[in-house]
């Protein structure tokens, strides 16, 4: 019933004056106590006690401590460390007046008040002050806990510092679900065997190695760092639980904090990015600021995931102005309306052009009026199956519209085109990845052409996290939905890398490039795409074969098991940065490559897709196709052979 009627009135709180007034009557009550305990409970004392000048003094000094520490203002039910130290601060300024004052008067004053007395009082008044907010506390979180029939989630919070203690308080004060803190994880090898307020401390080895785990048996585990948490330890530390079946939580950082205050609500699932991250890139900026400082930069394809991260990362190297430029009008004008909103100082330097990379005329027109220094090409179609088909639109703007950007590139006298390719132009076995290795042969070939002084720069990679059309947006979808996950093989492969660690790498190997080189990023070890699925259900809190399904499809057109990200005829060469490698391949003529481009371009009049591939293989002998309609080409070739 008590329980019923608090939940009821959970939005009501005590008047700060009644709280200053029960205040007050403490202080009041504890100073009389105190003058008798000091006087072995002899009452006679009383009437010395509450002469009218010591009352007066108490009460001034006890209003005098609330007042400038505002120890009233705090919700009861709520109490914490902060209220307390209010209250404590309240109470040494009360005992600091009337030490003041007795010293100043005198012991013959009627204002004097004996300092034993004070510290009793002191004493007293900070028990019973405190303890009474505590005591409502308890009971409050008592009463509601009892009005909550499921069962306590158990919690374990990996970090025993102040972010930790944080989340246990919060935690506790959640009215909405009961939780029962079984203990914290920490690596500080002097917090572990100890409590902290009652709850032990634990290493990462009892729990997790020695298998404690199984006795303890938690619900959650929350990581709740706020720093010295590499990416490693992250990743060590929840699939650990997830082997385990334990459900992972993190906290998230202290500037997301609303109003400064954490809230249950906050404290989410584990993303599977975040166990796919690797520790942060060490950039040469200093490079990459001479590079781009005071430069006039042209993105294309910059609405896209890569091309609008290199845009933001670029404005942070004052260029002189950065031309933005994509065929997609709704996500450029989004990208217009982000980068006024986060960087209001830099948008005087972004111009937003809507323009198709393939239209020369419209290109002629675009390098003519903003006359860049830089181009970064990163305006492509990426998306396999619907290139393969689509094979017209993928040669005409993964190919042609290379060759339109680069030649103008080469006409213009630009100092540096950086190309933006992927890890499908190896041995590729769609289309999608045949156009894109044109695209790279061609702009190899022009450091062979006379009279261009442009460098050329490739830089190539796998899937990104988060892109647009990527697996994992898909997957999310598919959880969120109820199910199946839909994965084409089981045991499909791919490299991953972030958004942001994609583009700091290209722009970091624009800036070493001295022309011609084909940059390849180490991407890590390459992730099944099975286990990459099994894992974002258990992190999402659900049991796979029960609560959700993972369904196999079989390969799309054009798709491989898995993606390499050097031909076999390639090596490589390291560079200053360990992330980045130097591909050593074959390199073409101009005037071979140019003929073979032009006679692929003259194939897209017939809108003969059989006919396109065909030009397209020839360019790219290496190019098979896998589960396609095209894979004929590849046994007319074999038959011819």
């Amino acid at each position: 019933m008590l329980g019923r009627l608090l939940d009821k009135n959970s939005d009501r709180y005590l008047a700060r004056w009644i709280v200053f007034v029960f205040d007050a009557i403490v202080v009041f009550l504890t100073y009389v106590l105190a003058y008798v305990t000091r006087h072995n409970f002899t009452w006679p004392v009383l009437p010395e006690a509450l002469s009218p000048g010591k009352v007066v003094l108490v009460c001034l000094a006890a209003i005098s401590g609330f007042l400038i520490s505002r120890s009233y203002t705090g919700i009861i039910r709520h109490t914490s460390l902060r209220d307390g130290y209010n209250i404590l601060k309240a109470v040494t300024i009360a005992a600091g007046v009337l030490l003041f004052v007795g010293l100043i008067a005198g012991p013959e004053s009627a204002f004097y008040i004996p300092r034993s007395v004070v510290l009793i009082q002191f004493l007293l008044s900070l028990f019973v002050l405190i303890g009474s907010r505590m005591g409502v506390k308890v009971l409050y979180q008592t009463a509601l806990s009892s009005q909550m029939p499921q069962k306590k989630t158990k919690v374990l919070i990996y970090g025993a510092g102040a972010s930790g203690m944080i989340t246990k308080n919060t935690l506790y004060q959640d009215t909405t679900r009961e939780y029962e803190i079984l203990g914290f994880i920490d690596d500080n090898p002097y917090k572990i065997g100890k409590t902290i307020e009652g709850v032990m401390v634990y290493s990462f080895n009892k729990i997790f190695v020695n298998e404690y785990i199984h006795k303890l048996k938690p619900d959650q585990l929350i990581i709740s760092i706020q720093s010295n948490l590499s990416t490693k330890r992250k990743k060590e530390i929840v699939e650990a639980a997830l082997a385990r079946n334990v459900e992972i939580k993190i906290v998230p950082p202290v500037e997301n904090w609303i109003h400064g205050e954490l809230s249950t609500k906050q404290i989410k699932h584990v993303k599977i990015e975040n166990l796919l991250e690797r520790d942060p890139i060490v950039l040469d900026n200093v490079n990459i600021s001479r590079e781009i400082s005071g430069k006039r930069i042209l993105v294309t394809g910059a609405a896209g995931s890569i091309g609008s991260e290199i845009a933001r990362q670029l404005l942070h190297y004052s260029p002189r102005e950065i031309v933005l430029l994509d065929q997609a009008e709704s996500a450029l004008y989004d990208l217009e309306q982000q980068i006024k909103t986060e960087h209001p100082m830099l948008i005087e330097k972004a111009k937003f052009v809507i323009a198709d990379v393939a239209n020369k005329e419209r290109m002629h027109r675009v390098f003519d009026a903003f006359s860049p220094q830089i181009v970064f090409h990163a305006a492509a179609y990426k998306h396999v199956p619907l290139m393969e088909d689509n094979p017209y639109e993928a040669v005409s703007v993964n190919v042609s519209g290379t060759k339109v950007v680069a030649d103008l590139s080469c006409a213009y006298g630009i100092d540096k085109f950086v190309m933006v390719s992927t890890d499908k132009a190896v041995n590729p076995t769609n289309v999608m990845g045949a156009t894109k290795r044109t695209a790279e042969i061609y702009t190899q070939s022009l450091t062979c052409k006379k009279n261009c002084k442009t460098n050329f720069v490739i830089t190539r990679f796998g899937n990104v996290l988060g892109s647009n059309g990527s697996v994992i947006p898909l997957f999310r979808k598919q959880i969120e939905k109820g199910g199946p996950i839909t994965i084409t093989h089981k045991d499909i492969t791919r490299y991953f890398m972030t958004i942001p660690e994609a583009c700091n790498l290209v722009l970091e190997a624009g800036a070493m490039a001295k022309g011609g080189e084909i940059f390849v990023f180490d991407m890590g070890e390459s992730v099944k795409i099975y286990d990459l699925a099994r894992k974002m259900v258990k992190l999402s809190g659900l049991r796979l074969g029960k609560d959700i399904e993972i369904v196999e499809v079989g390969l799309r057109p054009g798709e491989k098991l898995y993606e390499e990200l050097l031909a076999v005829q390639e090596n490589t060469k390291p560079t200053h940065h360990p992330k980045i490698l130097v591909a050593e391949v074959p390199r073409y003529s101009y005037k071979e490559t140019s003929s073979l481009v032009a006679n692929l371009e003259r194939s897209l009049d017939s809108s003969d897709n059989l006919e396109i591939v065909k030009n397209l293989k020839a360019i790219v002998p290496e190019f098979i196709s896998n589960n396609s309609i095209f894979a004929s080409l590849d046994l007319k070739m074999i038959a011819n052979d």
